[in-house]
């Protein structure tokens, strides 16, 4: 069977020197006797250069070394019914690719890349931006703004952010129009979860899927701040359940549910970060599910 691989590598994502991936991957690939390339990932996440080198070479894969930032850009940017997308995990949370069961290891991911598996897969808007992982307002985008300005990446510096921030951490004004209904809410952080991590096996969402046509809302409301740690342990843990009928507005805590559409008004502003980097934010936000748009390569 034709296989042609593109790898796309991202040189700053995480802390992984990324001279010896690329070595590594070049090898691995000729071993399997499959034809490949290699491109850097491009800031400006503009990757239409690569169009004429795919109808070209009749590429079938296409292969991010990177971190969930990276994935949303270059499936945004390539996605198509016939290609199929796989993850060496390089970031400093790799959220996708936990909730897919891909390892860090990257023999082990490339293992699963040349088996060749793949399953259809959703991504969602906001405000038109694609994503495949995780959307955040509030604390957790003020800290992947901070995070983004530091000289080095990695879990160490981005915990050193979260514990500075958190005790600083303020909420804001939201309000949500779900289903016909609205309710406001105050709240430190609301996140919107296609898969089930924050990264770094640190589970936001515990009962998102990637392929089920819904968004997982986590609202953390304002409350006290050992409360807040209280509350987001009893999330991560699964201890808090899915609100399935209508949805409990004002409460003190945790508010977690799932739907297919969203808007969300933006009252105080609060900072917004998509699949882990941060994003310009906005007063007004539409939030809409695409189902299965595209096909992840992931143990079978």
């Amino acid at each position: 069977m034709h296989r042609h691989i593109i790898y796309i590598i991202n040189p700053v994502s995480g802390t992984r020197a990324k001279k010896g991936l690329h070595s590594f991957i070049e090898q691995k690939t000729k071993e399997k006797g499959i034809d490949y390339a290699v491109f850097p990932s491009v800031a400006s996440a503009d990757y239409s250069f690569l169009h004429a080198i795919i109808k070209e070479k009749r590429t079938t894969d296409i292969v991010i070394a990177g971190g969930d930032g990276t994935v949303s850009q270059v499936v945004s940017g390539l996605m198509d019914p016939n290609l199929n997308f796989g993850v060496i995990p390089c970031g400093s949370g790799n959220g996708l690719a936990f909730t897919a069961r891909i390892p860090k290891d990257p023999g082990k991911a490339l293992d699963i890349i040349f088996k060749g598996h793949s399953s259809l897969t959703d991504g969602f808007y906001i405000n038109g931006k694609f994503a495949v992982h995780l959307c955040g307002l509030g604390f957790d985008a003020k800290v992947a703004h901070d995070f983004a300005q530091q000289p080095k990446r990695g879990l160490a510096t981005y915990v050193k952010q979260v514990i500075r921030n958190f005790f600083a951490a303020k909420s804001y004004f939201f309000e949500l129009q779900v289903a016909g209904r609205s309710f406001l809410t105050d709240a430190f952080f609301i996140s919107i979860a296609n898969s089930n991590q924050f990264g770094n096996n640190f589970t936001i969402a515990p009962r998102a899927s990637l392929s089920d046509g819904l968004l997982d809302i986590v609202i953390v409301t304002h409350q006290h701040k050992l409360n807040l740690l209280l509350q987001t342990f009893k999330q991560v843990s699964g201890r808090i359940p899915l609100e399935t009928g209508t949805i409990e507005t004002g409460k003190k805590g945790v508010v977690y549910f799932q739907t297919g559409q969203l808007t969300i008004l933006n009252k105080d502003e609060a900072p917004l970060h998509i699949d882990g980097d941060p994003a310009e934010t906005s007063g007004k936000f539409e939030i809409t599910v695409r189902r299965k748009c595209f096909r992840l390569l992931q143990p079978a």
